[in-house]
């Protein structure tokens, strides 16, 4: 998932937004892909990634500072997103993610569509 924080000094707003956009084309592919998730359509997952760019940036530093012990695990990382996607799909309309663990499957595709694109930048 997109981390606002993470990235913010360095990043031009050209950049930012590219990098929005492509985890917006990873919640897409998702919802394609996902019976259990449902996007209206590309601007709506746009919506979507800019709201869980903000959520990640302000809910996210919270909940990885309350457990920082156990955040050195990759799949911790993963569950920190599902708790943020499913928090997005309560702010966000014409989105909705049916329980946690469609919201988990989620992130993991939108981290890989992340991963495998953000290669090329």
């Amino acid at each position: 998932m997109f981390n606002l924080r993470k990235h913010q000094s360095n990043l031009l707003p050209m950049q930012l937004l590219l990098k929005i956009l492509i985890s917006a084309l990873g919640f897409f592919l998702g919802a394609q892909l996902l019976s259990g998730v449902k996007v209206k359509n590309y601007p709506k997952a746009f919506i979507v990634a800019f709201v869980v760019a903000l959520l990640n940036f302000t809910l996210g530093t919270v909940l990885k500072i309350m457990s920082l012990g156990i955040l050195s695990l990759g799949i911790f990382t993963l569950l920190l997103d599902a708790i943020i996607i499913r928090v997005a799909d309560y702010f966000v309309d014409d989105f909705e993610v049916k329980n946690f663990w469609w919201a988990l499957i989620l992130a993991a595709i939108v981290a890989l569509t992340e991963s495998l694109l953000y290669r090329f930048l």
